[in-house]
């Protein structure tokens, strides 16, 4: 039987990290579980973009877009 190692995140992409997280779950205002993700763990810097919110064109390197859909599953992350 091979050996299974846990994957280390120190030299991924931030954007695979956050994919990897959200992708999948709801954000959820209090807890985090095997289908939710709580707002607080997120970074200062992010914003949920749902469809047809109006987001701003300004372009921040550091700020991460969680993309969600109607019924506020995360669909994919960006930065910017």
């Amino acid at each position: 039987m091979p050996l299974v190692t846990p994957q280390s995140t120190e030299n991924q992409n931030p954007k695979d990290v956050w994919t990897d997280k959200l992708v999948g779950k709801t954000l959820h205002d209090d807890e985090t579980n095997e289908t939710a993700f709580c707002k607080k763990e997120l970074p200062e810097k992010h914003r949920v973009i749902a469809p047809g919110t109006k987001v701003t064109r300004d372009f921040f390197a550091d700020r991460l877009n969680v993309h969600v859909d109607d019924q506020g599953i995360v669909n994919s992350v960006t930065y910017g």
